[in-house]
């Protein structure tokens, strides 16, 4: 789902600066009305203020303008107020004649209001470019996602393509350790593919352990067509879920889900599997998948058996630091436990 692009309107108001660069009569207005507003200040306060002050109610007037509609404006607030100043209020008044004094006024207010209109000029322009860089990368960062779903999304079709192959291949083999061997291929093909569509939700955000087993749970008991068997998620400690652990961790749950199907229920229509989620002092979560079925044989021994299933998942479950192991007992447990 793509980001939509931030409106003018909602914009940091410093970074809208200078304003109304295509309505120019605004900016003119405004500086008509700051200039004057200075004038009438400083003529109001004419009396208070001591001698050698003919521009310092000037000043703000250009500062405001250059802040607020750049330096082309300012330089035009800074020229007008300059020209008031001069034939108000440096002597001789009311006249545009200068003697020595007035022209060091006239170079101190000339350096003072260049300097401000520079300085706010150049951190403007350092503003815009910050602001420009950050769009950019946003959209780039945006991009990227975008592309990175894409390719998950091809990904998972290849693999569900793969898995669909593998299945109708299944059909003209008559060897029976063949078809099971192909059949077993095909879930599991199908279930990575599965597992890639649902390792992102749609804002992009990384998906909780608990948003990750739950329709992993549904998806195998469906597999299975074993409608009267049910399977429950029970979260005791949700932690996020890292794209790199999770297909392995998929794949161990699955395996467990598809051992306690097949042989904790192979003569049983109804059921119960229960995962639960969990954490183990401060650095280890435990997933359990427990079932209410038959149980293990007295002799079971995992490092022993020749199941593939089994055999994937201890596997997996070392390749993320982790082990898996199955108990006995009133039905089976499966118990893995990885590190935070």
């Amino acid at each position: 789902m793509r980001t939509p692009a931030r409106s003018p309107d909602r914009e940091p108001f410093l970074e809208r600066l200078p304003l109304a660069r295509d309505r120019p009569w605004i900016a003119a207005l405004v500086m008509a009305g700051l200039v004057a507003f200075a004038l009438f200040l400083r003529v109001a306060s004419a009396e208070s203020l001591p001698p050698g002050f003919p521009y310092v109610t000037f000043f703000p007037a250009v500062v405001v303008t250059s802040f607020l509609f750049g330096a082309r404006w300012g330089s035009v607030a800074a020229l007008i107020c300059g020209i008031f100043s001069w034939y108000f209020f440096i002597p001789p008044e009311f006249s545009f004649r200068l003697v020595s004094g007035g022209f060091i006024a006239l170079g101190f207010y000339t350096f003072v209001v260049v300097t401000d209109i520079v300085i706010i000029h150049w951190m403007q322009r350092a503003n815009t470019k910050l602001a420009n860089e950050r769009e950019r990368s946003r959209a780039l960062a945006e991009t990227r996602q975008l592309l990175f779903r894409e390719l998950q999304h091809r990904v998972s079709n290849n693999l569900q393509v793969a898995a669909g192959l593998l299945a109708i291949q299944k059909r003209q083999i008559t060897d029976e350790r063949g078809r099971l061997a192909l059949d077993e291929a095909s879930r599991r093909l199908g279930l990575i593919g599965r597992i890639s569509r649902q390792l992102y939700s749609a804002d992009g955000a990384t998906r909780t352990m608990q948003e990750f087993l739950e329709p992993l749970c549904a998806d195998v008991l469906e597999a299975s067509g074993r409608n009267g068997i049910r399977c429950t998620v029970q979260v005791e400690h949700d932690a996020p879920l890292s794209s790199d652990a999770a297909v392995p961790l998929a794949l161990i749950v699955a395996e467990a889900i598809a051992n306690a199907i097949e042989h904790g229920f192979r003569d049983r229509d109804t059921g119960h599997i229960e995962v639960i989620l969990a954490r183990e002092g401060d650095e280890l979560v435990a997933i359990e998948v427990r079932d209410n079925g038959h149980g293990l044989p007295p002799d079971f021994d995992i490092e022993a058996s020749d199941s593939l299933g089994l055999k994937i998942a201890t596997m997996l479950a070392g390749q993320l630091n982790g082990n898996f192991a199955l108990t006995g007992g009133r039905g089976t447990t499966a118990r893995l436990t990885l590190p935070v």
